[in-house]
């Protein structure tokens, strides 16, 4: 199956570390340990992962963040991508073409990728269950440790389909 697994970036940038650094690959720029452990969950089981910004939108992990910010789904400020850029950038980043997307977070970014994917694709939200971070850090952590794939109740998100009229 054709998967792409979406990742949050994370409010720990390289610049609070290295604030005279320039711009970085996307794989660089995050450095805090829930964005570390959701990237080795991606490289380990599934094919193909982009980093989800508030600011930028989706990143591959070679696409470069020009330097540090500060803006979070839930600010309303005009910093935020709207909706309609995030999917624009689906075609442009040729996300569009996934069968199934495993999305590392809670909840809050379901409404978000439910508006923007394709009706039909599979959204699958592993952490869904998860009453926090520590328990989403653990979950990942072990996943990775044991090589078991997270599964569990209500992780898969069902979409319905559009119906031609």
């Amino acid at each position: 199956m054709n998967e792409l697994c979406i990742i949050p970036c994370g409010n720990k940038k390289i610049w609070s570390k290295h604030p005279k650094k320039q711009a970085v690959p996307a794989d660089e720029a995050y450095i805090g340990t829930f964005h570390h452990l959701c990237k080795s969950y991606a490289h380990q089981f599934l094919q193909d992962y982009v980093i989800l910004s508030a600011k930028h939108g989706f990143l591959r992990p070679e696409d470069l963040v020009p330097g540090p910010y500060d803006v979070s789904f839930s600010m309303n400020t005009e910093e935020v991508i709207t909706s309609d850029q995030l999917s624009k950038q689906l075609y442009t980043k040729s996300l569009h073409q996934y069968e199934r997307y495993v999305v590392l977070t809670g909840k809050k970014y379901l409404p978000i990728l439910d508006t923007i994917l394709e009706p039909g694709a599979a959204l699958d939200f592993p952490l869904l269950d998860c009453q926090g971070i520590g328990y989403m850090q653990r979950k990942l952590k072990n996943a990775v440790a044991t090589d078991e794939p997270i599964h569990g109740e209500g992780s898969k998100v069902r979409r319905k389909t559009v119906e031609s009229t």
